[in-house]
C-alpha cells in the first residue's frame, strides 16, 4: 500500500505537467520588439530568461523522476514532456536572440 501512496503524487504530477506542456508553435515576431523602449526590452529579456530557467528546471525534474515499472506508459509520458520542454526552451532561445538583436541595434 505504501507504493501506491507514493506513486499517486507522481502520477498526478506527470498528468498535470504533461497536460500543461503543450509545444510552442508560435514564431518569434521581431517587429513587436522594434516598438519597445530599452527598458521594456530589458524587462522582456529578463522575463524570457526567467521562463527559460523555470522550464529547464521542470524538464530536469521530469527527466530525473524514477518511474515505477508497473506504471503503464509512464516512461513515454515523461519522455514526451521532456521533449516538449526542450522545444519550448528552443523557442525561448530564439525569442531571446530576437530581443538581443533589437537591443544591440537600439540601445
Amino acid at each position: 500500500m505504501k507504493t501506491i501512496s507514493t506513486a499517486r503524487p507522481l502520477i498526478c504530477s506527470l498528468v498535470f505537467v504533461g497536460g500543461c506542456a503543450s509545444p510552442f508553435h508560435a514564431s518569434v515576431d521581431a517587429a513587436k520588439y522594434d516598438k519597445m523602449s530599452c527598458v521594456e526590452l530589458n524587462v522582456a529579456m529578463g522575463e524570457v530568461a526567467k521562463e527559460m530557467s523555470a522550464t529547464a528546471i521542470t524538464r530536469g525534474k521530469v527527466a530525473q523522476t524514477k518511474i515505477p515499472g508497473w506504471l503503464w506508459g509512464g516512461r513515454r509520458v515523461a519522455s514526451t514532456v521532456t521533449a516538449r520542454q526542450s522545444a519550448k526552451i528552443e523557442q525561448l532561445r530564439q525569442q531571446e536572440a530576437a530581443i538581443a538583436a533589437v537591443r544591440r541595434s537600439k540601445c
